[in-house]
């Protein structure tokens, strides 16, 4: 399914206009496609990543009392990571999950001991 049809869906099918709700929803119905397997194709362009950044960009401007905001400003309000920091995280952990056994790759590949 289209990024910006599930997008417009989060902002449209709800009754509620609560932001928290609409997070949640944004963050389980948009946002999980936004990160799926970041590990592996991890966008190094800027043109790719503000084309990430601009859905919840968009998102987030909606939201009730948001739009004279800024983004990063928006972010800190609705407790939001941004797209980056939450790329860099999942990068995090399946690098923990690589040293510690919790994934069956050879460690060569990836790293120098």
């Amino acid at each position: 399914m289209n990024v910006r049809l599930r997008l417009t869906g989060v902002q449209t099918c709800f009754v509620s206009r609560d932001n928290g709700l609409l997070v949640r929803a944004f963050v389980t119905f948009v946002r999980q496609i936004l990160e799926y397997n970041s590990i592996i194709w991890s966008p190094s362009l800027v043109r790719d990543i503000e084309q990430l950044d601009k859905v919840q960009r968009r998102f987030t401007k909606r939201l009730r009392g948001m739009k004279s905001l800024s983004y990063n400003r928006r972010l800190i309000q609705l407790g939001l990571p941004s797209l980056e920091l939450q790329r860099l995280h999942l990068d995090l952990v399946f690098c923990y999950k690589i040293v510690f056994g919790l994934v069956s790759v050879n460690l060569d590949d990836f790293f120098e001991i």
